[in-house]
């Protein structure tokens, strides 16, 4: 049975290094890939606002590079946009499809962010129920 991997994207170096690893491991594997994007608004009742930056996320998905990468190496994958923290939104889509891992980079937050909030991948480590790969970015290279 297919399982799926899922990996968060943010658009940073880590992020890619991570969709890099990811799509090896689904490749080997023969999973199917779910590129996670993780959007939350400061408030949801910007209305319009909201509407408008969920609608460039989703184009942005429709295009994207990791899709593409993943469908070059014979990988099934499908962008996500999922309407949380990234977290949050990682341990969400990795429940909703019974994920084998998830798979994050190490550094997509800024480092005073990551004190004072807690970083992604350390929440991911701590509160997920399945493996969770932490990728560096010098692991693309």
């Amino acid at each position: 049975m297919k399982r799926t991997i899922a990996v968060g994207v943010d658009g940073s170096e880590c992020s890619d290094a991570a969709v890099d690893r990811a799509i090896e491991l689904a490749a080997g594997l023969r999973d199917a890939l779910a590129v996670v994007y993780a959007v939350e608004p400061p408030f949801r009742s910007v209305g319009d606002e909201w509407r408008e930056s969920q609608k460039a996320l989703e184009e942005l998905g429709q295009r994207d590079q990791a899709v593409a990468r993943a469908t070059e190496a014979g990988v099934e994958a499908d962008a996500v946009l999922v309407a949380r923290r990234p977290a949050e939104a990682l341990l969400a889509l990795a429940a909703e499809r019974d994920a084998r891992m998830i798979v994050c980079g190490t550094a997509s937050e800024r480092p005073l962010t990551g004190l004072i909030l807690g970083s992604v991948p350390h929440k991911l480590v701590h509160r997920s129920n399945i493996p969770v790969l932490v990728v560096p970015v010098h692991e693309s290279d």
